[in-house]
């Protein structure tokens, strides 16, 4: 039995969850922008003293490792890195992306979703997404990519699936997609650390851990400063 402390920065939720064996027992987040730094310490001292738990009693850390938010992700991952340091305890990374997978198979497990893909998206600024296509099972149907979303995508998808969207890039892409019959589009469902239990689970019976001091999150994309707004500048 593994008692695993999750954290997931990649969006601007900021969420922290306690797993034990696979199973989210305890979970707190904030979806207030731009809250990491401040809630994601906190968050995991409440979340353990909660539980009645001690920081040396955890076996392992997971954290989101992108694509996501550069800072979001910067703050998780570091966060997760000094923890691990300063209590010798093995890191773990979770694709954000497969997290919200999980998470959104979990949501429709009811239904028939033996046609369905999942289609998780993160918010890349105008048009643009990151976003990957799973199947039922959670193995990848089509790899991580940053998209810009038109009226022809997942055109072939669509032919023979059903396509369920999430994620906080999917409203804005809802009424181009929302037009094929074969889109499903899940408005309210958000990155959240309760998605990584199973797959942290998972890394750590099979010893897939992170070398602490070399591990970098997973951005996707370079990225790139914006110009200062500053009167009297150009």
């Amino acid at each position: 039995m593994a008692v695993i402390l999750n954290i997931e920065t990649s969006t601007q939720v900021c969420s922290v969850s306690l797993s034990i064996d696979g199973k989210t027992e305890a979970v707190k987040e904030s979806h207030t922008k731009n809250s990491h730094a401040e809630l994601l310490t906190i968050f995991a001292q409440q979340l353990l003293s909660e539980q009645s738990y001690a920081f040396k009693e955890l076996d392992a850390i997971a954290v989101s490792k992108g694509p996501g938010s550069y800072t979001g992700l910067r703050i998780g991952v570091s966060t997760a890195k000094g923890l691990c340091y300063s209590l010798d305890k093995p890191l773990i990374a979770i694709t954000t992306l497969e997290a919200m997978a999980a998470g959104m198979i979990s949501q429709m497990k009811s239904d028939d979703i033996s046609d369905t893909l999942f289609c998780p998206m993160i918010d890349a600024r105008r048009m643009e997404v990151y976003s990957a296509l799973y199947s039922p099972d959670l193995s990848m149907y089509r790899k991580i990519l940053a998209e810009i979303i038109d009226e022809n995508s997942f055109q072939e998808e669509f032919k023979n699936h059903k396509i369920v969207f999430g994620g906080d890039g999917a409203p804005k892409c809802a009424e181009i997609l929302g037009k094929n019959p074969n889109a499903i589009i899940l408005n309210d469902f958000h990155c959240s650390s309760s998605y990584m239990g199973q797959l942290s689970e998972h890394k750590f019976r099979e010893k897939d851990f992170e070398d602490v001091a070399y591990f970098e999150p997973y951005y996707l994309k370079d990225f790139v400063a914006g110009i200062p707004r500053v009167k009297g500048l150009r």
